[in-house]
């Protein structure tokens, strides 16, 4: 009887291709293309709802690619599809990434035409990699860019990650924490990632706990015993009928710590006015009020502009799955071979051909300015963004920052943006230049394919 791992094991990340990237590399091993190639992983427009894309997942996949290797076992698993010559299964059980990757930091916002990042190495080599980083980077960038959208609808209030329950999968759940944390959310519910990652955890009760309990206050007497400073789920019965509950009995058990309160459901912006008012009515401003409720940042954004009394906020399903813009149309394309520039040219999916460097200018009130695509070796004013983080096969000494040291560089990329970009709504984007080398390039490279 076949057996299936629940999850994809670490060791097994190398079976993780498509069957073209596995068919290419055989093509280039049996015609003896071993040339250097570089692809380059971008995207041409931004999704319809964003005003930029936040680039993450670049980095964390290097450390992926350094350990790939192909096991015995997954030569056996290989060859059973009788489709792969036995000396290039033999190319394949001795495979170790070689090349070089260049990557933009993480957290880093980004515009149509910018490189995330390049691979460049052996062609069969970079060819296998396709999948599997075009996998990580658009997971992570995708809940990202939807993080950080909640951190402005905000308004500074804190967002916690309520969405492990709908994401898809055990692993995107996972790796979303470490997006949203770039991002700027405060917390989540998730306690391995919170764990991994060094994100606060967060979690209060569900309506089930007070269902089951003989009464509502009993349940809150419970959970406020074991857990001081508790936030209490009060909308399961009656919101208000709750809140003055706790009132009374806090006013006869000062003694006992309450954190907060949460509302889940109805008009949350009465309900926070109605339930503010009798807090403070009662001397007890400190509890604080958190919703959650199938929220998004366009539900936030209306809570806050309203003035509703809430002081955070708990996101499930519309993070979880970035629920208004659920993909990114990411491109990994061959930009030079053999030293020789090369090029796409469908229509509507023309590229840049060559090596890249991105540059970004800030004006004088620290806001982005322009950023300038280029040709690798040019230089222009501004911060080059594509980093070395590996050579000849090996992570680059210091290249890749620990993850506190990310998220703070991700919140000064972020603090870059105009307040224009972070509105909500579609709003035209921070100007995008291509230099004049790359356009020349461009144009010679089609001609010199066209004229072949």
């Amino acid at each position: 009887m076949l057996t299936q791992p629940p999850l994809v094991r670490q060791g097994d990340l190398s079976l993780m291709v498509d069957l073209y990237e596995l068919a290419m590399s055989q093509a280039y091993w049996s015609e003896g293309m071993n040339d250097t190639a570089v692809f380059s992983l971008f995207f041409r427009e931004l999704p319809e709802n964003r005003n930029f894309v936040l680039a993450c997942g670049q980095q964390s996949v290097v450390s992926v690619i350094q350990a790939l290797s192909f096991t015995d076992e997954h030569i056996e698993r290989l060859a059973s599809l009788q489709r792969f010559q036995p000396e290039f299964l033999d190319w394949l059980r001795g495979f170790r990434f070689s090349g070089s990757i260049y990557a933009v930091a993480e957290g880093t916002p980004l515009f149509p035409q910018e490189p995330m990042l390049e691979i460049e190495g052996p062609i069969a080599e970079v060819q296998l990699l396709e999948s599997l980083v075009m996998n990580y980077v658009h997971l992570e960038s995708v809940l990202a860019s939807k993080a950080v959208r909640l951190t402005f609808a905000a308004e500074g209030r804190p967002v916690v990650d309520f969405g492990m329950r709908r994401t898809h999968g055990v692993d995107a759940a996972h790796r979303a924490v470490r997006a949203y944390r770039l991002a700027g959310l405060a917390g989540t519910s998730n306690v391995l990632a919170s764990l991994d990652f060094n994100v606060p955890v967060y979690g209060t009760m569900a309506h089930s706990f007070v269902q089951a309990c003989s009464d509502e206050l009993e349940a809150f007497r419970v959970y406020a015993r074991l857990y001081p400073g508790t936030t209490l789920l009060v909308d399961t019965y009656d919101t208000r009928a709750a809140v003055s509950r706790i009132v009374d009995w806090l006013r006869d058990s000062p003694e006992v710590n309450v954190g907060g309160i949460r509302l889940d459901s109805g008009d949350l912006a009465e309900e926070a006015l109605d339930c503010r008012r009798m807090l403070d009515e009662a001397e007890l401003s400190d509890i604080k009020i958190m919703a959650s409720g199938g929220l998004d940042e366009y539900r936030i954004a209306e809570l806050v502009s309203s003035g509703a009394p809430i002081d955070g906020f708990g996101v499930g399903t519309s993070i979880a799955v970035s629920s208004d813009e659920p993909a990114l149309e990411l491109a990994f394309k061959l930009t030079e071979y053999a030293s020789f520039p090369r090029m796409k040219n469908s229509p509507g999916k023309q590229s840049y051909p060559g090596p890249k460097q991105i540059y970004r200018r800030l004006g004088l009130d620290g806001t982005i300015a322009e950023d300038v695509v280029c040709g690798r070796d040019e230089v222009f004013d501004g911060s080059p963004m594509l980093k070395p983080m590996m050579k000849h096969g090996r992570i680059v000494d210091g290249a890749i920052a620990p993850l506190d040291e990310q998220v703070n560089a991700a919140r000064a990329a972020i603090d870059t943006l105009p307040e224009s970009i972070r509105s909500l709504e579609p709003v035209e984007t921070v100007p995008v230049m291509i230099s004049d080398f790359l356009r020349a390039l461009q144009r010679d490279t089609l001609e010199r394919v066209i004229r072949d």
